[in-house]
């Protein structure tokens, strides 16, 4: 199975940005460890981007080469109704996941106008939020 990882803006900040909220690990290591944790079952890509319309054209394109997408859009997950219309439009199924909890955060937060166009979302378990989503499109594809 090929996975896409899709991060928002921001992201690439982990480890610098607010530890106390989503911790002092970066992507970048959580990525490799990913990989071999799924080595010989998943084949993973990775992108991130802090422009809407790069993500946009990121996941248009993904068809091409995934089965799947594991999308933490970051703040845009409340802002983009063109990220929604975009996930709505292509055929490769999505999971929304964040790795902190955005329910229990400030209230502009706790409404996702991506998830309704998701297959599901993952939240909260920190950068194991990535895994668990995984997991569940192993379950969910095979």
């Amino acid at each position: 199975m090929r996975i896409l990882i899709l991060n928002g803006p921001n992201l690439n900040l982990l480890g610098k940005r607010e530890p106390d909220i989503y911790g002092n690990s970066n992507f970048q290591d959580f990525f490799e460890n990913l990989n071999t944790m799924f080595k010989n079952r998943i084949y993973f890509g990775y992108q991130q981007s802090n422009i809407e319309g790069e993500l946009i054209d990121i996941l248009q394109s993904s068809a091409e080469n995934y089965q799947a997408i594991i999308f933490n859009a970051g703040g845009y997950t409340h802002t983009s109704v063109a990220l929604a219309d975009c996930i709505a439009a292509i055929r490769v199924p999505v999971v929304e996941v964040h790795i902190s909890q955005p329910a229990a955060r400030e209230e502009y937060r706790h409404k996702s106008l991506l998830a309704s166009k998701c297959i599901g979302s993952i939240s909260g378990f920190g950068l194991d939020s990535y895994r668990l989503a995984v997991e569940a499109l192993i379950e969910k594809m095979n």
